[in-house]
């Protein structure tokens, strides 16, 4: 099973994480199941950017992005060229190193 390391976020995972998720399954939801709470204001639909993360590393194993992920990611606050919507990246057999930016364009969060 693929190993997931996030690196440290002041808020979502200050001291970073280190997680496991099966083939197939998408960085936010695995992130999410495992009780990181990455935004994802549009409900992981593809339709906003708040769930952006950077792949520091393993990133060349996965499906490349299709062309609305690329589109909507024009839009991501610290854009990169190993920047995926974590709603949209489906962990495949490798390892990866994520990091989540330390802002988003959402305007409001219903985080507490």
């Amino acid at each position: 099973m693929p190993h997931l390391t996030f690196l440290p976020h002041a808020t979502l995972c200050p001291q970073g994480a280190a997680i496991d998720a099966a083939p197939g399954t998408s960085i936010c939801d695995a992130a999410l199941a495992h009780g990181i709470e990455i935004e994802h204001a549009c409900d992981r639909s593809c339709a906003c950017t708040t769930c952006h993360v950077i792949l520091r590393a393993g990133g060349d194993s996965l499906a490349p992005p299709d062309d609305l992920e690329e589109d909507i990611l024009d839009r991501a606050w610290g854009l990169t060229a190993e920047s995926r919507l974590s709603c949209q990246a489906l962990v495949g057999e490798a390892d990866l190193v994520i990091e989540i930016p330390r802002y988003t364009i959402n305007m409001v969060s219903e985080r507490r």
